[in-house]
């Protein structure tokens, strides 16, 4: 066998690409193979839910709706973590017990710093 040793690694990198790129090429082969190639003006305008587009797509959109989410899912994965030790909470030692306290600080501190720098305004 091969001394090097990278030998291995590299017969990885080469079958992570050969995984990766495989698929892409039989569905270029295919399509190259299967698809007619007829253009025109049907075919290339713009179809969205059998209704022809109206206007202009875009839309304006407030980002501080994506802080309101991000604070949401902050929160909702909270309940993920507490929901086990609420649980198991008569038969965990005092680690786990001041583990889980530094977690909820940890959430109240990020609490406080969203309501400080005014997140949670609704405006």
């Amino acid at each position: 066998m091969v001394s090097n040793p990278y030998f291995s690694l590299a017969i990885l990198f080469v079958a992570a690409l050969g995984f990766g790129l495989a698929p892409l090429g039989l569905a270029w082969l295919w399509a190259w193979i299967y698809s007619p190639s007829k253009p025109n003006a049907v075919k290339n305008s713009i179809y969205e839910c059998g209704l022809e587009s109206k206007g202009d797509a875009w839309v304006q959109f407030r980002s501080a709706y994506y802080l309101y989410a991000i604070i949401f899912l902050i929160f909702d994965v909270e309940a993920v973590f507490l929901l086990p030790f609420a649980v198991a909470f008569t038969g965990l030692g005092m680690a786990a017990c001041v583990s889980m306290l530094v977690f909820v600080l940890m959430l109240v501190e990020g609490l406080a710093w969203a309501w400080v720098k005014g997140i949670l305004t609704w405006a």
